[in-house]
This record gives structure tokens, sequence and C-alpha cells, in this order.
């Protein structure tokens, strides 16, 4: 869901919040005849279910070729172990690598309707965090089933995973992958248990200054982190004033890794020490006591997917601001840094350690 060059989705889900984007144009000149044989075949053989969006959808009973319309849903057909039905993604896919190499069907927020018919799709998958209604809305008129995700917490996610599990035949592989990702949910709750929150900013833009409001998806990872923010809003994406910050005076600074330009999709030590020298150097950053202690954290952008990774991104940053929950932990106790949504699907033993 952000930022700069590398993190084009993250910028672009948010701004899809902020901003009203521009209406899909000859969407409605597209009629299902441009669809005929698929929609026959729903006609034999379907069934009718509603999406996470409150829309009815009818879906072919055997779903052989899927389209993703958003990169934490990539992520997701990959953990689930179903790469091989996937038809096409979105230029932003990347999600594991291998999904760069299948064909594209252009941006989230505005893909092209025809490059999605050429690949006859059975199943198309849109999430509200950054595809447009009007897409779907195309889509739809074309006789295409389009199932659309909407998460609003973490465990709305593992949720959202199963009920896509379940609509492309893989039930069982989809109660698999979610009983692990609850596991390591549940490890990391046990050890964060006596712990008090850490009250952080997380830096949505920089200039102007947006963070998050309380009831975004990623105020509800950060409290799996051990860790609330200092901006209390019901707007998901609040702009706030510098002098604000000082006033309040957060305990860390949380930037994600494509605000540091260096194209990394993981945080580390080295992105944060220089986001921190940068900081540094300003004399209005330089004055909150976050960045004069040295707590500023880069971390991943898939703290901004609702995905499978976005698990290993939580147990990341609750590492980063909780290390005496962990220091007490051996070497091979001690969290990965990152299990990639392929990992997850090819090495299930690894997800069963602690994180």
């Amino acid at each position: 869901m952000f930022c700069l060059p590398r993190g084009r989705f993250f910028i672009a889900a948010i701004m899809c919040g902020l901003y009203c984007g521009l209406l899909l144009s000859a969407a409605s000149t597209m009629g299902a005849s441009i669809f005929p044989r698929q929609a026959a075949a729903n006609q034999e053989a379907s069934r009718v279910v509603t999406d996470e969006a409150g829309r009815r959808v009818i879906v072919p009973a055997q779903v052989r070729r899927i389209v993703t319309l958003s990169p934490d849903l990539t992520e997701t057909v990959y953990a689930l172990g179903l790469q091989g039905r996937l038809a096409g993604d979105t230029n932003e896919c990347d999600t594991p690598a291998a999904a760069k190499s299948k064909p594209h069907v252009g941006e989230p927020q505005n893909p092209s309707l025809e490059a999605i018919v050429a690949l006859r799709p059975d199943l198309i998958l849109a999430s509200t965090s950054i595809n447009r209604p009007e897409t779907v809305d195309a889509l739809a008129r074309l006789g295409i089933a389009v199932y659309t995700s909407n998460p609003h917490t973490v465990r709305g996610m593992l949720d959202s995973i199963n009920r896509m599990a379940e609509l492309m035949g893989v039930e069982e592989q989809g109660k698999t992958l979610v009983s692990k990702l609850q596991a390591r949910l549940d490890a990391l709750d046990a050890r964060l248990a006596n712990l008090p929150l850490v009250h952080v900013l997380f830096v949505v833009w920089e200039n102007p200054l947006f963070t998050i409001g309380q009831n975004t998806f990623i105020a509800d990872a950060l409290r799996f982190a051990g860790a609330e923010s200092v901006i209390l809003s019901d707007h998901n994406w609040p702009q706030i004033s510098f002098e604000e910050v000082v006033r309040l005076q957060p305990d860390y600074i949380l930037f994600t890794n494509n605000h540091t330009g260096t194209g990394s999709k993981q945080g580390s030590f080295a992105e944060g020490q220089t986001r921190l020298a940068q900081l540094r150097a300003r004399p209005d950053w330089r004055s909150l006591q976050a960045v004069e202690l040295g707590h500023v954290v880069v971390v991943s952008d898939e703290m901004a997917r609702p995905s499978p990774g976005m698990i290993g991104a939580i147990e990341e940053l609750a590492r980063e601001l909780h290390p005496e929950a962990f220091s007490a932990h051996s070497e091979n106790e001690r969290i990965p840094n990152k299990l990639s949504a392929a990992a997850i699907q090819a090495e299930p033993r690894c997800i069963l350690c602690a994180r």
C-alpha cells in the first residue's frame, strides 16, 4: 500500500483512499458478448457466492485460470501453491520474484480490460485496498467472475485466505496455511504479553506528513507487534503537523523501506541507520527524542500488504521494538528476518518455529 519508486503499490493504495481516481474509460461499451465461452460455462457449472465487498459473484465450479489485480493477492496465490493456475497479475506484483515473470495486465488501479480478457480467466481476485470499484464493475459486465477481498484486520486477512482457498478448490491448503500463520501470531503474543505497548509514529508520507488512523489495517498489525500509533484519528490517513509530533514525542519513528530509495523490499539495520543520519541532519526531526535516541526503524513494506508475508514483517518489527522479549532465546529459536510467500508454500516446516 505505500510510497516511492519501489513502493508505488503502497502509496497508490493510500492515495486511492485520499483522492478519487479517474473513471474507467469505455467500460460501459464492452458487453458480456466479448466473453461468450466463459459465460456459457458459468451457466453450465457454477456457484453463487458473496464476496467480501458484498457483491454477488457467479464462480465456475472449477477454477483453472486466475488473474490477480493486487500484489497481496498474488502473494497469497503462491502461498497456497496455486502459481500454476496464475494466468496473469499486475506490474506491481513482485513477491515472490517468480510473480514478475507472469503476464502483466497493467497497474492495479487502471488495469487493461483487454489484457485481462485475453488471459481467459475463470476467476479474477481483486482487493479493496488498491483496486477501484469501477474496475470490478467493468469486469463483471464482461461476464467474468471477480471476487473482491476486503480485510480490515490481520485476523480478517487470515479469514480472507480461507475464503479464497475454498473458492479456488484448495480448502485444506488454506486451512493449513492459516493455521501455521495463526500459530506464529500466538507465539508472538505469548512473548509480548507482559510488555507495555510502544508508542510510534508510522510515516505514510513525509511531505506533507501523513500517518495512519486507528482503524487501519496497519494499525492492527502494529498492535500485534506490541505497538500503537501516537496519533488518535478516525481518518484512515490523517495529515498532521510536525508540531503535533513534537508535542507527542513518540518512542519510535517508523518508515517503510520504500522511503529509503534503495529498492529493497525488506527493512534492514543499514537502512535504518541511513534514515537516522538523514533525520539527524534536519533541525526539525532532530528535536524528537526518538531521533536523538536512535529509535528510527525501517520496516518491510509487507507491513502494508494484507498477505501471508505480513506476519513476518510483524515479527521483525516486534524484534526491533521489544528486543528484551527475544534476548533470552538461542539463535535457533529466534525469528527469521523474513519468510516470503514462496517459502511458506515450499518450506512448511519453517513456519512452525517461533519467530
